[in-house]
């Protein structure tokens, strides 16, 4: 099979909502082109944009600094922990029943893999849907399940990894206290295999960050 690299990652446009209720990016000029004119040759124009975004948007990695003071930032991030990782994908279209548990992973191998959690809610992205607190999640006993097994990166694309209606985010306590690597907000996550891929979604070495935008995307072929 060719090699081809599948992207992963929604766009981030002004103004986007990724979470309800949380801030939407600012994306403008800090320099404009025709501001620029004054400063180069004539012909010659340059833009330099400025945004304002919070790092929980669009789709993101989260480090353990998300969850804990003391955790790893997003810069503290080995390129091995989050590039070129044997990637598996799990279906789990739960529909109504929304909780998935450990019963969808056992049976896998996923030992220093990067398991992505394919559940078909991104086709609501952006829209009430996305954000109305019936999408999908993992129990207690599948992030338990994952960390004990050893998966490096546990990515969904769905709003969150944990139901938001519950404030101890079980989900991000035990896989980000195990040192895994959380990735929310995946799309496109049909057009993947379940097998036979590798995966990337590296963050900017930004000190102090808990969580960062990402260009999600996978390598698939030899």
């Amino acid at each position: 099979m060719a090699e081809r690299l599948v992207d992963l990652s929604h766009e981030i446009e002004h103004g986007m909502v990724t979470y309800r209720g949380l801030p939407s990016p600012t994306i403008s000029d800090w320099l404009s082109r025709d501001a620029s004119k004054a400063r180069y040759a004539p012909g010659t124009t340059f833009q330099i944009g400025k945004i304002e975004l919070l790092a929980n948007t669009g789709t993101y990695i989260d480090a353990p600094f998300h969850r804990y003071e003391d955790g790893r930032d997003v810069a503290g991030y080995a390129l091995e922990a989050v590039a070129d990782l044997t990637g598996v994908v799990v279906r789990a279209n739960v529909g109504a029943k929304r909780a998935i548990d450990a019963a969808r992973f056992t049976g896998g191998d996923v030992k220093g893999k990067a398991v992505l959690v394919h559940t078909g809610w991104d086709k609501h992205w952006r829209s009430e849907t996305y954000s109305s607190g019936q999408h999908p999640f993992l129990t207690k006993d599948a992030a338990e399940y994952l960390a004990r097994s050893g998966a490096m990166l546990v990515g969904i694309d769905s709003l969150n990894i944990d139901d938001d209606k519950d404030g101890t985010r079980p989900a991000h306590t035990i896989l980000l206290g195990a040192g895994v690597a959380i990735v929310e907000h995946l799309t496109n996550l049909a057009s993947l295999p379940d097998s036979g891929f590798r995966f990337f979604a590296v963050p900017p070495r930004v000190r102090g960050m808990g969580s960062f935008p990402v260009r999600a995307f996978a390598r698939l072929g030899s």
